[in-house]
């Protein structure tokens, strides 16, 4: 009997030793709850960022979309104006041979009225 009661201690003692309490618990777990309480909080903000840096780069991708329509609107005005440009200049060129047509129907306009005047001179002499 005596060996069963000291057995009963021994086995006593061991599980008494080897038995974890709440605040042993506790305490080796507290550490890894603030760490990962401070890695969750760590990941949401990169989370944040990252959804911030996503919609950039769609806001970053409609801004060269509308880059690349304004260039192209641009290219589209400037033929249009290079075309009106050349359409002036040719109108110009028009108006310039006119004139000078004109210039030289004055000029054959006023010799033919000196002849005239010359012509009506003499007629009136005789």
């Amino acid at each position: 009997m005596k060996k069963v009661l000291l057995f009963g201690f021994v086995l006593l003692f061991i599980f008494s030793l080897g038995c974890a309490t709440k605040d042993y618990v506790k305490q080796q777990i507290d550490p890894v709850v603030d760490r990962i309480s401070k890695l969750e909080s760590r990941v949401a903000n990169v989370e944040a960022k990252l959804a911030t840096l996503e919609r950039l780069g769609t806001d970053v991708d409609a801004a060269k979309k509308d880059a690349a329509d304004a260039k192209a609107l641009a290219q589209d005005a400037m033929k249009t104006a290079k075309d009106c440009c050349d359409k002036a200049e040719d109108a110009a060129k028009r108006a310039e041979a006119a004139a000078d047509r004109a210039e030289a129907a004055l000029k054959k306009a006023e010799t033919s009225a000196q002849k005239a005047k010359k012509a009506f001179e003499l007629e009136q002499k005789k």
